[in-house]
């Protein structure tokens, strides 16, 4: 053998061919550690010190199961595309001192020579100068599917990540949103258009009450904090199977635990609203919906800029900017610098910076509403 030389297999010249690869115990094990791998990298990628470190995780895998060329390529893409997010989050005055992520393997579909492997993703990252009484962390939970392939002799290559949530915003994702819509038709009139809301840095002044008033915004944030993760089994849950994301749902609950109540009528009725386990208005649970009954009820009023948000105040995202709103936030927590965090479904997030929005999607259009 030449030093410094790897012989690869020579299929064409008679190389001995295994029988199709059982996955067992241990094979399994490592399909999650490849996983845990990956996403452990491009956590890592945003948090400050860090991403110039490379993929160090991924780097080690090697053998029975490793990632394929074409997968490393784009694992190396995702570690810079976050490694220049983590810039523009710098200078929107966000770092991150420190990154954990684990995965867990849900299921493993093997057919042949393919693997299908479902896996969660639970991150979280620490904020570098978090405020006395303010977050100290932010997380998500987010769900992917590995794809694998058996090369003739039986080792397995990482071919394919695919993300399974409906909604798509998680920190260190890099794909562009897939966005699942709902749409039906307004039952009398035209619905109200949402102006949308500026995203620059500072933005003025727009106090907002939070004690004395009609509703309850520390058992907004209350309720917030007990389900972003473990959905109430009280209602529906919208997230996967093309359900079409859960993220109005949970904001919906959220603002009825503070004290909207319900206007009871046709489902499709935008001018109603209402939810429980059995029955939901669309406004209750679809984006769009949702903002045309809040604006012609007169239960918010849009909000100028995004920065302006406060505790119990709602954000909306329009991702491709089709005039079709995508995803629904709630605002948790405010800082003594004026920026807000948002809590969603689908990634389930908690205490998100608006900075972290604005930075990982800048071309979307951002709609914000007062409570």
């Amino acid at each position: 053998m030449v030093a410094g030389v790897a012989l690869l297999p020579n299929w064409t010249a008679g190389a001995a061919v295994v029988d199709d690869p059982t996955v067992n115990a241990a094979t399994k094990a490592t399909f999650q550690k490849l996983a845990d791998a990956v996403f452990t990298d491009r956590t890592q990628a945003l948090v400050d010190g860090a991403g110039s470190k490379g993929t160090r995780h991924t780097a080690g895998f090697s053998g029975s199961v490793r990632m394929s060329g074409g997968q490393t390529d784009q694992q190396s893409s995702a570690v810079k595309t976050l490694t220049a997010r983590k810039g523009l989050l710098a200078k929107l005055g966000e770092k991150y001192s420190a990154g954990s992520t684990q995965v867990t393997l849900d299921a493993t579909e093997v057919h042949g020579r393919r693997a299908k492997v479902a896996v969660t993703e639970t991150t979280t990252l620490t904020y570098e100068k978090p405020a006395a009484k303010g977050p100290k962390t932010t997380g998500f939970q987010a769900h992917h599917e590995l794809t694998f392939k058996a090369d003739r002799t039986g080792d397995w290559q990482l071919t394919g990540i695919r993300d399974t949530d409906d909604g798509y915003l998680a920190v260190n994702q890099i794909a562009k949103p897939a966005v699942a819509k709902v749409k039906t038709s307004p039952a009398d009139d035209s619905p109200p258009d949402a102006p949308r809301a500026a995203t620059s840095w500072p933005a003025p002044a727009n106090p907002k009450s939070l004690t004395g008033g009609a509703y309850d915004y520390k058992a907004m944030v209350a309720y917030a904090q007990k389900y972003w993760n473990n959905y109430n089994p009280d209602y529906p849950d919208y997230n996967g199977h093309g359900a079409g994301g859960d993220c109005t749902n949970f904001v919906s609950q959220t603002l009825k635990a503070g004290g909207w109540k319900h206007v009871p009528g046709y489902t499709n009725d935008f001018h109603k609203w209402f939810g429980n386990a059995d029955i939901q208005s669309d406004s209750f649970v679809g984006v769009n919906e949702f903002s045309w009954f809040a604006l012609s009820s007169k239960r918010v009023t849009p909000l100028a800029n995004v920065y302006q948000a406060d505790i119990g105040d709602v954000l909306q995202m329009d991702f491709n900017r089709d005039g079709e709103k995508d995803h629904s936030m709630i605002v948790t927590y405010r800082d003594r610098f004026g920026v807000p965090y948002v809590t969603y479904h689908s990634n389930n997030t908690y205490n998100r910076s608006v900075a972290s929005l604005v930075a990982s999607y800048p071309n979307a259009y951002y709609y914000a509403y007062r409570t």
